[in-house]
């Protein structure tokens, strides 16, 4: 923290600090906020180049989200930013629409996975292994970060229902009940 605490000195727009991640953001609807959004980018990289703690450009993204967004192109050291459609935070996928849908299918999946992997290797299920298993590997797939990505959609809500649904069909007892 004592080597980045000055980072932001000169940035008129809103920044993100997190480790070695570094995110900058700004309502853009005008020229001259595309203006300084770029010059808040060379701000970024004259601190970076001074503390020789040299950003990795290639790395580094655009998201324009929203729908009045004037999609300009931004460059660091001379090469245009390339502009992406979702972007992975912290394990969270973040959309340029801010929904959640592709978070849910993520979650999904591995939980899905994990089911699978269960159902597959453990012969002993009983409802007390079974509980405890799913607890502890199933669950956290479905519960990571909620309050970041909390479903909204019904049809997200559904998708994560499966798994408890297919979770319920394997226990023993529970196989005939809706």
């Amino acid at each position: 923290m004592i080597y980045i605490n000055d980072l932001d000195n000169g940035i008129t727009n809103w920044i993100l600090k997190f480790a070695d991640d570094t995110k900058i953001f700004s309502a853009v609807q005008t020229a001259e906020d595309c203006a300084k959004l770029q010059e808040d980018l060379t701000t970024l990289l004259q601190w970076s180049r001074e503390w020789q703690m040299l950003f990795n450009v290639g790395k580094c993204k655009v998201m324009h989200a929203g729908r009045n967004n004037v999609l300009h192109e931004y460059q660091m050291e001379g090469k245009t930013l390339e502009a992406v459609q979702q972007e992975r935070d912290l394990g969270i996928i973040i959309t340029k629409d801010m929904k959640a849908s592709q978070q849910c299918r993520q979650a999904y999946s591995k939980a899905n996975k994990m089911l699978g992997i269960i159902n597959r290797t453990i012969d002993y299920k009983s409802r007390e292994v079974l509980l405890k298993l799913y607890k502890s590997l199933v669950r956290p797939q479905l519960e990571f970060c909620t309050a970041a990505w909390s479903p909204y959609y019904k049809k997200d809500k559904e998708l994560l229902e499966r798994i408890q649904h297919r979770f319920t069909r394997m226990v023993p007892g529970l196989k005939q009940l809706p």
